[in-house]
């Protein structure tokens, strides 16, 4: 039996273990696991919307056991104090585990750079805990500035300084002034009480990206009444606030986001290591000291060929090597040939409150400019890809439903307008409404072909029909079915006094001639059988959806078969006004109406649990929570 560890489930660590899952799958002789200290998956790149209340507290975690349901990764809780390379084993308080292969993506921490003060004093922003921890030391900082009525104190609570003007630091800081805003209506302080402010020791912020983004950026932040401080020499952290050179600027909250460092863990290992506890590989990912110990994610110190820094400490970083080093020990157990690491970054984002963000995307040798509206969507839609990898629909509707449906306050990129909800009660009259109509338009039609079943009413007549005048006569009584024998009649007399249909255009009716003449019309001009069994599958649908809206069951199926039966009949040439409003009608009810006073509000969540059950579904993350 071989035994791949994996160590960490991070960005890299997840990634690489869904992909050796999917290699290995035959391979009965073959156990992977992952350890990790928590029990969740966290997204460290979405921690600063936790922070600043944009978005609930476990939207940034995924439960590692869903990630992996199904799957041949076995997920350990643990936490790793020792790893014995000599005798390829992985010790903790109580167990040990043993590997033949392993994967090491223990991430980083926060580094101070040995700056007295700053790990006592200071709030980090770099896991789950932290971003918790921030939120509510913001919050209170406002309640206590509320009741506080001595001036200098006041201002020392309500001013927040981020010491470091990268990704994270500038992300954190955009959020804070949103959340400001809404702190202040709740807590009735004035805006411009409350003082943020973003330092580096670096000449400008976001360093990474081209100088016109960094100008945006800046006017962006300035916009929100955010201070930027540069070319800060920070010499320490105080309870009281940052000292920068002679100057200390005096705030009860900072946070400390300027810089990373390999985890407590790798830092403690016996292996080579440069810049800041980044193990040392080759170029197959493998540590140089170790051919089966490989590296992934933030923990990697590797100079591609040509390349004059080392790979990135980045999520897309993760994103390529996991699957390479997946590759590489499927590769090495199988006796094939092993991969180089060749990565091809797509570029960076930052986001800056939730609705302004900067980009600088593209591929490795072609790069393009984004900002705003464009910026923003790039970001969240790589984000859904990402999460599209690793937890399938379930997350990726749950990312949409936080970052779109329920917002509050317009923080979306896409404002308020999908978030603007009313209460599902304002609709039973609706519901009913639509219900009641299907339900007698069906039971009227019943008699009638219950009585005739060759009476064909619901499809059009034939133009191969021999009779013109009978066909004009057909064609009339079908164009609307709430017209009456006497208006047929007088349509026969002349066709310009029948019912006028909704205007269909000329391709759409050419498909779909061409399909009744298949399915529904004989050469003669008549009808087929077919065309019998559909006109009565079309009366008992209408009854059936009737039925189903009144009392609100499955109502979303029901509300979108309602306008796709209204497009049927329009391309049928068929409808007249009235389906117009079947149509909208129906988009209306599509979104829960039935959760009230209706049947779905207790079959549903049954449902819902039984589906969750099935393996398929829990393998491919086809549900929502």
């Amino acid at each position: 039996m071989k035994k791949i560890v994996v160590l960490g489930g991070g960005y890299g660590g997840v990634v690489t273990s869904k992909h050796l899952a999917k290699l290995f799958k035959k391979d009965k002789d073959v156990e992977i696991k992952l350890i990790d200290r928590n029990p969740y998956h966290t997204l460290l790149t979405e921690l600063h919307e936790v922070a600043a209340n944009r978005a609930p507290e476990d939207s940034v975690k995924i439960e590692l056991k869903k990630i992996f349901a199904g799957q041949k990764v076995d997920v350990v809780l643990d936490s790793i104090d020792h790893i014995d390379f000599a005798s390829k084993e992985l010790r903790s308080e109580k167990n040990t585990y043993k590997y033949d292969y392993l994967v090491i993506g223990t991430g980083c921490k926060p580094t101070f750079f040995g700056i007295p003060g700053a790990e006592e004093h200071s709030l980090t922003l770099w896991s789950f805990e932290d971003a918790v921890r921030l939120k509510e030391q913001v919050r209170r900082k406002f309640s206590e500035a509320a009741k506080e009525t001595n001036p200098v104190k006041r201002r020392k609570k309500l001013s927040f300084v981020v010491v470091g003007a990268g990704f994270t630091g500038v992300e954190l800081v955009g959020e804070l002034a949103e959340f400001r805003d809404e702190l202040c209506k709740e807590f009735y302080i004035e805006p411009d009480e409350v003082r943020l402010v973003v330092a580096d020791m670096a000449p400008k912020i976001l360093p990474i990206l081209p100088d016109k983004l960094i100008d945006k950026a800046a006017k962006r932040l300035h916009k929100m009444n955010v201070e930027i401080v540069t070319s800060a020499k920070i010499t320490g952290v105080t309870p009281g606030g940052v000292v920068l050179g002679d100057r200390e600027l005096e705030a009860d909250t900072v946070v400390w986001t300027a810089g990373v460092e390999g985890s407590e863990l790798v830092g403690k290992l016996d292996v080579k290591q440069e810049g800041r506890k980044r193990i040392v590989t080759n170029d197959k990912l493998q540590s140089i000291d170790h051919e089966d110990v490989y590296v992934v994610g933030d923990n990697i110190f590797f100079i591609p060929e040509g390349e004059t820094r080392p790979v990135p400490q980045m999520v897309e970083n993760a994103e390529q090597a996991g699957p390479l080093i997946a590759h590489n020990i499927h590769a090495d157990v199988h006796n094939k040939p092993k991969k180089s690491y060749k990565p091809g970054f797509h570029g960076t984002m930052v986001c800056i409150g939730s609705r302004y963000g900067v980009a600088n995307v593209g591929l490795p040798n072609k790069m393009f400019m984004l900002t705003g509206f464009m910026a923003m969507f790039s970001k969240h839609l790589i984000n859904m890809y990402y999460l599209f990898t690793v937890a399938g629909f379930n997350k990726v509707w749950t990312y949409m439903m936080h970052e779109f449906f329920h917002v509050n306050n317009r923080r979306s990129f896409v404002g308020g307008h999908f978030a603007k909800r009313s209460p599902n009660f304002w609709l039973v009259p609706l519901r009913l409404f639509v219900g009641y109509k299907w339900l007698e338009e069906g039971l009227d039609k019943l008699p009638k072909i219950l009585k005739d079943p060759n009476n064909i009413f619901l499809i059009p007549a034939s133009p191969h029909a021999g009779d013109a005048v009978s066909a004009a006569s057909e064609a009339a009584s079908k164009v609307t079915e709430t017209v009456d024998a006497q208006a047929a009649a007088s349509a026969v007399e002349s066709a310009s006094t029948a019912v006028t249909a909704l205007p269909v255009p000329g391709f759409i009716k050419s498909i779909v001639n061409w399909f009744m003449d298949i399915f529904f019309y004989t050469s003669d001009g008549g009808y087929t059988a077919l065309a019998t069994v559909f006109q009565f599958f079309m009366v008992f649908m209408e009854i059936a959806l009737g039925i189903l809206i009144i009392i609100g069951l499955f109502t979303a199926v029901a509300s979108a078969v309602t306008v796709a039966l209204g497009i049927m009949i329009w391309s049928s040439s068929m409808a007249s006004t009235e389906m117009l409003w079947y149509m909208t009608a129906g988009v209306a009810l599509i979104g829960g109406s039935g959760s009230t006073f209706g049947l779905d509000y207790y079959v549903l969540p049954w449902l819902k649990k039984q589906w969750k059950k099935i393996p398929l579904v829990r393998r491919w993350y086809l549900y929502t929570d």
